[in-house]
């Protein structure tokens, strides 16, 4: 069966904000590339060949960076939402992109996976199912809406969030439509596809599927988050493909100075034209292009913007600078 994708990345990211002020969150650095590239990447090595990316809030810096995907293996096209139409109405704007497909996997733009895709692809046609949604278990479910199974992994509910679920799986933010299904959706309208097409998918006994995952899961969407996930990605406690390589736990970009003498750990990445003076002390965080940092600093799981200037003796813990 041929398999397509949409990439939902036309979210504002207030929750990041400032960090999304200038730059649309899919955009942002995360294991040093974009982290939208993560996801296209893991796309590809599922044997996708075609992906929409479902663009809206800054659309306009994805196409000069990732082009027509030569570069990355895959077609890539692109859908643009004049006006905001929700999860399930951005899927039905970019399905029009699609060229002729049997199913189409929807990524969220917002969440780091090691989840098995091909698995989810296959469990999906074995179940011949209208849609398969990718879960994971979490400790304490009460921020998140949750998703009752039957037996046979069907879906039997989906739950709003609640001081007490009834079920510890989440819905992860990757899934699989039949392509005949996502032509159900109201064109040009906004739909949610949590809250209104699930339930009327349910409701209609449409065959919708649970994929359960239990291996790294992370929404990217509060800066800590973010500058989380990129350490992980570079100290190797998540594997992404698109990460490039690297030895140590840090990753120092070709074209960045960095004095002999500093410590660079912890998953740190360093992008070109910084500079990093002497005894200076950096951990798990992210220094955008161009920054100076100055002698004897201590950075630690920060978010340094482009062309910013740290002092000499500053001490940066948890923080997000020069956005």
């Amino acid at each position: 069966m041929k398999t397509s994708a949409i990439l939902l990345v036309g979210g504002k990211g207030t929750r990041l904000q400032p960090l999304t002020n200038k730059m649309p969150k899919p955009m942002l650095p995360v294991g040093g590339v974009p982290f939208t590239e993560h996801q296209i990447i893991k796309a590809r090595q599922a044997g996708i060949g075609e992906i929409v990316l479902a663009t809206s809030y800054l659309s306009e810096v994805f196409k000069p960076y990732f082009g027509d995907g030569s570069n990355f293996g895959i077609n890539i096209k692109y859908a643009v939402e004049e006006v905001a139409l929700g999860t399930g109405g951005a899927i039905r704007n970019a399905a029009n992109s699609l060229s002729p497909t049997d199913q189409v996997v929807i990524f969220n733009g917002d969440v780091l996976s090691a989840h098995d895709l091909t698995a989810q692809i296959k469990f999906h046609e074995q179940m011949q199912a209208d849609v398969t949604l990718y879960l994971t278990k979490v400790a304490d479910a009460r921020a998140y809406g949750c998703v009752e199974l039957l037996a046979d992994n069907r879906v039997k509910s989906f739950l709003e969030k609640m001081d007490n679920p009834t079920s510890d799986l989440i819905n992860a933010g990757c899934y699989i439509f039949k392509r005949s299904i996502i032509d159900e959706i109201p064109t040009e309208k906004v739909v949610s596809v949590e809250r209104e097409s699930f339930p009327q998918l349910l409701a209609a006994n449409k065959k919708v599927f649970g994929f359960i995952d239990q291996s790294y899961w992370l929404d990217i969407g509060t800066p800590a988050a973010l500058v989380t996930a990129s350490k992980d990605l570079i100290s190797g406690k998540v594997f992404s493909a698109a990460t490039p390589a690297h030895s140590g736990d840090s990753l120092i970009s070709a074209g960045a100075t960095v004095a002999p003498d500093c410590t660079i750990s912890g998953g740190t990445f360093i992008h070109p034209k910084v500079v990093v003076e002497s005894a200076s002390i950096i951990s798990g965080s992210i220094i955008g292009e161009g920054a100076q940092i100055g002698r004897e600093c201590i950075i630690t799981d920060s978010f340094i913007a482009p062309n910013t200037k740290i002092q000499a003796g500053s001490i940066v813990l948890n923080n997000y600078l020069g956005f």
